[in-house]
């Protein structure tokens, strides 16, 4: 019985420590390789287990040799996230501060009060992210396009008041999703002291592009019009996107014409289509250029000229409002290099632009909402907008 209990546990640590450092080959495989390395502090004490029953079996005499080797190996592998922990930290703190000013990560009370105390707050891991207690409104028709109305969810802080508004845009190949997808983002970022707006927009491949970017303006002069009424101040107003959520939150932002907009937090979002076609990551999972293809109505041959017209990058200059991008260097679905690129120019045409990259992270990495690389993207995320929306 004990050896087939540790034949369990050595098999399951393993088995999950592998997906830490291996990428997913298929898309049924994504899960495991986006949660694996956020809950790396778990398998470790999983792997610790077996091979303290290991040790165990081998100490009365058993074959517990093999089971060590396996212990050991997936303990390493359990490990690697933390021991790269101090140096994303390090160059994540370092990037904020080149990019917006050292002061930007000591905000001024009395909202330094409500920000997370460390990058990465360990019993968090265990426990979870508390939550306050907000106002919530949903199902707010902002426009009727054709395909039927488009609603938003608003969050507000408990207390009545006049807040700056964070837009939040969900991702999902730009195919699905819905404006309830990252509800514990929106509440935890109420209880800040925002205004969040959860906005929706339409999908391909029933509709395509521009129908996306063209749901989102709506949206923003929605706000614009109605955020009063809410207790949100539109002259303080930031987008957060993520993933196809971030491409059209940086469009939104950077296209000309576009509405007061503070900052933007891109979360892993595609940035250059055209090089995203060409330039696909191995593996490639979700099958980019099919995608990519959905969403712009066929290959850059047909519609080269969408491609670009769809690209954030094709819209860098100077005056462009401050940019936080955060990418996972294991992301296989938008490769961080983009990023890189992307906050490169940004720089070169004098705005302010900082990019973090979290080593061991996929996409997706904050649907572990307690997780290692949550933790980190929040710590920086919640000071970032602190910096930028909150007029001293």
């Amino acid at each position: 019985m004990v050896a087939l209990i540790t034949l369990a546990i050595s098999g399951l640590g393993l088995i999950l420590s592998l997906c830490i450092v291996l990428p997913a080959p298929i898309a049924a495989l994504l899960p495991f390789a986006v949660v694996a390395p956020e809950i790396s502090p778990w398998l470790v004490v999983v792997n610790l287990l077996g091979l303290g029953l290991s040790g165990y079996r081998l100490a009365e005499g058993a074959v517990g040799v093999p089971g060590l080797v396996v212990g050991a190996i997936s303990l390493g592998l359990s490990l690697t996230p933390v021991v790269q922990l101090p140096a994303a930290q390090q160059a994540a703190g370092t990037a904020m501060k080149q990019a917006f000013g050292p002061e930007v990560l000591s905000a001024a009370p009395p909202f330094s009060q409500n920000l997370r105390p460390k990058s990465l707050v360990w019993s968090v891991v265990w426990q979870g992210i508390a939550l306050e207690p907000v106002r919530v409104t949903t199902g707010i028709q902002f426009a009727a396009p054709l395909g039927g109305p488009l609603t938003l969810d608003i969050h507000q802080p408990p207390q009545p008041g006049l807040y700056p508004a964070i837009v939040l845009i969900y991702g999902g190949a730009w195919q699905r999703g819905n404006s309830q997808d990252n509800v514990r983002l929106a509440r935890y970022l109420a209880g800040q002291g925002y205004v969040v707006w959860s906005i929706s927009y339409r999908h391909a491949p029933k509709y395509q592009f521009p129908a996306q970017i063209q749901d989102v303006q709506a949206a923003l002069a929605f706000i614009q019009t109605h955020g009063a009424a809410y207790e949100s101040d539109s002259t303080r107003m930031a987008l957060l996107g993520k993933s196809a959520g971030a491409h059209l939150a940086m469009l939104a932002a950077y296209q000309p014409g576009a509405p007061p907009i503070r900052a933007v937090v891109n979360y892993y979002g595609p940035v250059n289509l055209l090089n995203g076609y060409w330039d696909l990551p191995v593996p490639d999972p979700l099958d980019v250029r099919s995608v990519l293809r959905t969403f712009l109505g066929g290959a850059p041959e047909r519609v080269g000229d969408r491609y670009r017209v769809a690209s954030p990058s094709s819209y860098i200059r100077p005056g462009l409002p401050p940019t936080l991008l955060i990418y996972g260097d294991k992301d296989r679905i938008v490769l961080s290099k983009f990023g890189q690129k992307l906050a490169a120019n940004l720089e070169a045409d004098g705005n302010g632009a900082a990019l973090i990259k979290i080593p061991w992270a996929d996409h997706a990495f904050d649907a572990v909402f307690r997780g290692l690389s949550n933790q980190l993207a929040l710590y920086y995320t919640e000071r970032f907008l602190a910096h930028v929306l909150h007029d001293s």
